[in-house]
């Protein structure tokens, strides 16, 4: 009598390749290995902070996130998932120069209602924005 296997191999799905970038890989979650764990007010810019007091700042963010072992998923998680703040070494416009733009640039947004202000004319639909 000849004994056949008739089990058949369920196929796996693979994860979506950002997987690890959208947070906690089975038990381990990258954040915790991250040198900014604690200190978000480097990252983070305070309301009316000026030019000065951003760039001491983001030197500060800078230095952490050079000796960060986290350094290149945190920026790659900023650029998928549009983050604003500073991500992997990365402020909000060099990832807008490097083509991974945040969903309403708010330094790029102020230029333009500045402009069309001066000019003397208001964009369409600017009053249900405000």
């Amino acid at each position: 009598m000849t004994t056949f296997d008739t089990r058949t191999e369920t196929p796996t799905t693979a994860a979506p390749d950002d997987f690890d970038l959208r947070g906690p890989i089975g038990d381990i979650d990258w954040t915790q290995f991250a040198n900014c764990k604690g200190k978000t007010h480097l990252f983070f810019a305070p309301k009316a902070e000026r030019p000065q007091a951003r760039a001491r700042r983001e030197a500060k963010a800078r230095s952490l996130c050079n000796g960060c072992i986290v350094n290149a998923t945190c920026r790659e998680f900023a650029r998928v998932n549009h983050e604003y703040g500073y991500w992997g070494g990365e402020s909000e416009e060099e990832r807008h120069l490097a083509g991974f733009t945040i969903a309403a640039p708010v330094g790029l947004r102020s230029a333009k209602y500045r402009n069309l202000r001066s000019e003397g004319t208001e964009p369409t639909g600017a009053s249900a924005e405000r």
